[in-house]
């Protein structure tokens, strides 16, 4: 090639290095730079003239141990130990940027080469900054949200692991819907703005204030070094709270109540720690609005109904529920007559629970409805099974609670099922006598229905509700269950058995069938063959509870002997 020809390849390959849209350059072995271009020399923060064919460990006024600082990282990036792609930031005309670079060492004709490449990404990382301000920082107080405290939770509890405790501090304002209503949102954001500053006002660098929703602030205190410190802090806080905020040009006056956990001895999770901290201001504003409280024990039942009601709620739109049957036997001939329909919840784990497990829980929150109609639909889809295999006089017995009693909806709901599947003579509805005596509305309004219909109704756990035989005769009823707390061992119980002859002589008078439950021993057993003239049973002696398929695989668990005598 001649020598026009090398020039002209050589201008050639600077025009285009120049041109390229990053710096770019090259150096030797001893640092010298062979080859730069414009905004590399821009990057260095010297002119590109000085720059070419010297080092650059001495540009912008380096000392000595800067420039060996400088030269040793050059050597460690020529030798290739550090990472390839690193961000570097630079001053380039008085204003700050952030560079991509991107070095590798090459050979090139046995000689030893650095090959540099940056990039100016100063767009890309403010724009990356506001997406994090936008995901992890709240928009009005400028504090971490709740998704970067749950982070820096789970962070310290892996760094706390072992040893060292944290604490959460859930921060409440007290009645700040009043103050919003009454001096309008813009003074109530800045109220809030004013709380998170006095509230860092009393807080460590190395802790963590957030707000995690509209007048909630969430603490971290990490490390706490001594547990009988955070109830001074806290106290601290609720001072601090109660002392006047000054907002254009108006007194405000506010308060906080404090809830307080602690890490390990109240949890291992951000969840945990956050819900018994949330319990304990809770605990502390039923008492006493503007004060704080720690976790302990006394709130643990609180925690236990909370995670009860949610499972529960979840059980119930996941329909984890199952109709177990227990047998009701003729004593005399030991001949099933009857099933009691007993729900089950079937938690994830299969852990089977029974009613008195969640009855009274979903009563109270209004689940119970759902779960009835869940056996409901059990019970109609079994029963022509169990006609089929123990004959077309089957029935099964449906407890209903007693706010279901004198809920006319919800009566009128059940008896259309009932009269729409065709299987409402087969039916026994099992109430409590408290719930017959007191549901005027049922007596009045809902067994005249169920009586057209040929629903029957059962007294369940007689004796243990108002217990007086005189009111049994105020009662419309087929059948009546006699507790098991009077059939206890009532061979060995003379008053029991008084008791027992009572309620079966009105009931013969009354025409009203008598169903003893809890049977469970063999004794027990005898004694009512002998002397009474009951005729129907129900317990562990004569069948446990278990599902249909159980009951169709090998036949429902009988373990009684039948006298036919």
């Amino acid at each position: 090639m001649n020598w026009k020809a090398e020039h002209g390849s050589s201008a050639l390959i600077n025009a285009i290095v120049n041109a390229m849209p990053m710096g770019f350059s090259v150096q030797d072995a001893q640092g010298r730079l062979l080859v730069l271009n414009e905004q590399a020399a821009l990057a260095i923060g010297e002119d590109i003239a000085r720059l070419r064919g010297n080092m650059p460990f001495g540009v912008r006024q380096a000392g000595p141990e800067r420039i060996a600082r400088r030269r040793e990282r050059f050597l460690r990036r020529l030798a290739g130990h550090p990472e390839r792609l690193h961000e570097r930031a630079v001053i380039i005309d008085g204003k700050p940027r952030t560079l991509l670079v991107t070095d590798w060492p090459v050979q090139v004709g046995g000689q030893k080469l650095l090959v540099c490449t940056s990039i100016d990404i100063t767009e890309r990382k403010r724009f990356e900054q506001e997406l994090e301000l936008l995901a992890f920082y709240d928009q009005l107080t400028g504090l971490p949200n709740r998704t970067l405290i749950q982070k820096r939770v789970d962070a310290a509890l892996i760094e706390r692991a072992g040893e060292g405790m944290f604490a959460l501090a859930f921060i409440d304002l007290d009645n700040f819907k009043n103050i919003n209503d009454y001096y309008g949102h813009a003074i109530g954001d800045e109220l809030l703005c004013a709380v998170a500053g006095r509230i860092a006002g009393q807080m460590r660098a190395c802790d963590t204030l957030a707000r995690i929703s509209g007048d909630e602030f969430l603490l971290l205190i990490n490390p706490l070094e001594d547990p009988q410190s955070l109830p001074l802090l806290m106290d601290r806080i609720v001072g601090a709270m109660k002392e006047p905020f000054f907002i254009e040009g108006r007194q405000v006056l506010a308060s906080a109540t404090i809830g307080t956990s602690i890490f390990p001895l109240h949890g291992q999770s951000y969840d945990t720690l956050q819900r018994c901290a949330d319990t304990a201001m809770y605990y502390a504003k039923s008492h006493r609005k503007g004060s704080t409280c720690g976790f302990d024990s006394v709130m643990s039942d609180a925690i236990v109904r909370l995670d009860m009601e949610q499972r529960l709620r979840n059980a119930v739109r996941g329909r984890h529920f199952r109709t177990y049957l227990q047998p009701k036997v003729a004593i005399r001939t030991g001949k099933i007559v009857g099933f009691e329909a007993l729900v089950r919840w079937i938690e994830a784990d299969r852990e089977v629970l029974g009613p008195d497990d969640f009855i009274a829980l979903a009563t109270e929150i209004g689940l119970i409805d759902a779960i009835t109609h869940f056996v409901l639909e059990d019970v109609a889809d079994f029963l022509p099974r169990l006609q089929s295999r123990f004959g077309e006089n089957i029935s099964i017995s449906i407890n209903i609670a007693a706010r279901q009693a004198s809920d006319i909806l919800f009566m009128t709901s059940l008896m259309d099922y009932l009269q729409a599947q065709g299987i409402a003579a087969s039916v026994i509805l099992e109430l409590t006598e408290d719930a017959l005596v007191a549901a005027q509305i049922f007596q009045n309004r809902v067994l005249p229905h169920l009586r057209e219909m040929g629903v029957r109704v059962s007294i369940d756990d007689f004796g243990t509700g108002f217990s007086s035989l005189s009111k049994l005769a105020d009662i419309t009823a087929d059948e009546i269950k006699v507790d098991r707390t009077f059939i206890s061992s009532i061979h060995e119980q003379p008053r029991n058995q008084c008791i027992l002859k009572a309620i079966e002589s009105l009931c013969q008078a009354l025409r009203i069938e008598v169903v003893v439950e809890g049977v469970e021993t063999a004794e027990e057993l005898a004694y009512l063959e002998r002397f009474t003239s009951i005729q129907f049973v129900q317990g562990y002696y004569f069948g446990r509870p278990q599902s249909v398929e159980s009951i169709f695989e090998a036949g429902p668990i009988i373990t009684g002997n039948y006298s036919s005598e």
